[in-house]
């Protein structure tokens, strides 16, 4: 039997994790804190295994292998004799620090946890529990059931014997780990990313490109081509002249925004806040949500073949 393993919080990130721990034949218990949370993390991890089935990428039998291994439950108790921790609850380091605390009750003072947090300093976390040495932030991506990128994120008191136990696991199930030594914010991705949101945002504003277009940049140029070699490996195979010159032209004109931009407040105020609201820099109603999720997650289908899926 495989060690046991917790995912403290039952939203989409959690029930992803928990879709992917299960999925690779982990014995795994999520916790929520409301029945309404607990009912829409079983809808969303059956809906994972319905695609993936509807991919021919699982069977029935695997989903229903992979679903008796779930205990879904609002009763902390059931934490007990979990090997490691995934934390994954809101952005807030007063709920963080409750969650810790009923994690230490129920599995003591060496079990491993890692939170899965995109913006709270991995040193800050740290000091809400005993006994700091056994956590660290382990950040993963959506859909994080497929998307194979963990972000590993040490602090100061961080142990050797954690890092290589949350390590060890992310690499059973089929993960790629970059570790940052130190954590700064927005850790490497979410730093990238924002990047290229703010100069996508400024360049909408100054009327470059529209997001239709921007989007198809990315996609058909940027994204294709980082996929199959580095970012770092391209800039030195272009080569540090040419890329030195055409920096000396672009950087002058890039966007240097340190506030939220107009067009995010101005979204903000008026309600149309994105994909849940139904309308942000795209209008949703528009778009046909099931083909937007199957594009979300065709990049990563190939890698749920090497899952050790249970059934």
């Amino acid at each position: 039997m495989k060690t046991k393993i917790a995912v403290y919080g039952s939203g989409t990130i959690g029930a992803c994790q928990a879709t992917l721990t299960s999925g690779n034949g982990y014995p795994t218990v999520v916790i929520g804190h409301s029945e309404a949370g607990l009912n829409r993390c079983r809808a969303v991890i059956s809906q994972n295994w319905d695609d993936l089935i509807k991919e021919g990428l699982a069977a029935p039998s695997n989903k229903a292998g992979a679903m008796a291994l779930l205990t879904i439950t609002n009763d902390p108790s059931a934490l007990a004799g979990s090997g490691m921790v995934f934390e994954a609850v809101a952005e807030d380091a007063f709920v963080k620090k409750r969650v810790y605390d009923q994690i230490t009750a129920h599995c003591g003072t060496d079990a491993v946890i890692a939170s899965t947090t995109s913006s709270i300093n991995a040193d800050v976390l740290a000091g809400l529990l005993e006994n700091p040495s056994r956590f660290l932030v382990a950040h993963p991506f959506q859909p994080v059931h497929m998307l194979p990128l963990v972000e590993v994120v040490c602090h100061e008191q961080t142990s050797d014997k954690t890092v290589q136990t949350v390590c060890a696991l992310l690499a059973k199930l089929h993960r790629e780990v970059v570790v940052l030594k130190k954590s700064v914010p927005g850790f490497l991705v979410n730093r990238l990313a924002q990047t290229l949101f703010r100069e996508s945002i400024y360049l909408i504003e100054q009327g470059v490109a529209a997001a239709e277009d921007i989007d198809r940049a990315v996609k058909y140029a940027v994204g294709m081509r980082y996929a199959s070699i580095g970012l770092l490996e391209y800039y030195d195979a272009v080569g540090f002249d040419l890329e030195s010159t055409i920096a000396r032209n672009v950087y002058p004109d890039l966007c240097g925004a340190t506030e939220i931009q107009q067009t995010t407040l101005d979204g903000i105020a008026s309600g149309k806040t994105g994909q849940t609201a139904g309308i942000g820099l795209y209008d949703w109603s528009k778009k046909d949500p099931d083909d937007f999720r199957r594009r979300k997650q065709s990049p990563y289908f190939s890698g749920v073949r090497d899952w050790e899926i249970p059934g």
